[in-house]
């Protein structure tokens, strides 16, 4: 919320514009900012599932900030995203099973391959999508360093 949300009346000033952010595709870091649960209504190929709704903020090279949302479905058909999110952020090794803790994604880093896709419904509008999360680095351990 903003310092003073509030209603307008018919004839206010406005002066604020979009702060949409379209980034060109690439590698970028990102934070996760907050997540909400929400309901897949499910498809074809997936009932209607519990779906987390992950809102990634992403700095592009000149600074600016794009926030992504991003649906992970809790379904067995889709375990392996819920495994790269959580081995993203450094929460889930490779191979090992892993509770699923919501709450302590947000603020964590990771890195993710962005695309930049055409609006399914109108090709004029681009729209930024996570496509992969990569690993988190393991810390290397060298001797005598901490």
């Amino acid at each position: 919320m903003g310092e003073m949300d509030r209603e307008f009346g018919w004839e206010d000033e406005i002066e604020k514009d979009s702060n949409f952010v379209e980034l060109p595709a690439g590698d970028y870091d990102f934070v996760i900012d907050h997540y909400e649960r929400a309901r897949s209504q499910g498809s074809e190929k997936i009932p209607a599932s519990n779906m987390a709704v992950v809102f990634f903020n992403v700095t592009g090279a000149n600074g600016e900030v794009a926030t992504i949302r991003e649906n992970f479905i809790l379904h067995s058909k889709m375990e392996w995203k819920l495994s790269e999110l959580f081995c993203g952020v450094g929460l889930k090794k490779k191979g090992e099973k892993l509770k699923m803790n919501w709450n302590a994604l947000p603020g964590l880093k990771g890195r993710a391959q962005i695309t930049l896709d055409a609006d399914k419904k109108d090709d004029s509008k681009k729209y930024n999508h996570i496509k992969k999360i990569y690993p988190y680095p393991e810390k290397e351990f060298k001797a005598g360093e901490f």
